[in-house]
């Protein structure tokens, strides 16, 4: 993954933001969309764009782009920055090779533990009973 290029390939668009802010919110555009075409990118490998298609399955849109957006600051320099910084957290845990998973089993005193326990518990219940005579 080529950092550099990835963020020469990004697209912004600077929006209004919605929500309260009175005169301000109407007549400044903070909020910043961010998009990314991950197909015709060439700061992505094939083998990386295959990966981030299948992981990032839920966020992609119809088209194959990402589509990132960002109202937190008032101040749309930051809202790019926030962006930006979002996006790439995301493309690097995509990425990440996951540890396959071991099977294990429970160790012996474990088990005998475990069945100590429950022998304990259902004596408790068992001497909870009438007695028969």
């Amino acid at each position: 993954m080529n950092k550099e290029v990835i963020l020469r390939e990004l697209q912004f668009k600077a929006i209004r933001s919605s929500g309260p802010g009175g005169q301000h919110a109407n007549k400044v555009s903070s909020k910043v969309e961010l998009t990314f075409d991950l197909q015709t990118s060439d700061g992505l490998s094939n083998p990386e764009k295959e990966c981030l298609l299948r992981r990032l399955d839920s966020k992609l849109s119809k088209e194959g782009t990402i589509l990132l957006q960002c109202d937190e600051s008032r101040s749309q320099h930051k809202n790019k920055d926030l962006v930006i910084e979002r996006f790439f957290g995301l493309l690097e845990a995509a990425l990440t090779v996951r540890k396959k998973r071991k099977a294990t089993k429970p160790s012996k005193s474990a088990t005998e533990k475990r069945l100590k326990g429950k022998k304990i518990a259902s004596l408790k219940k068992a001497n909870r009973s009438k007695p028969e005579f």
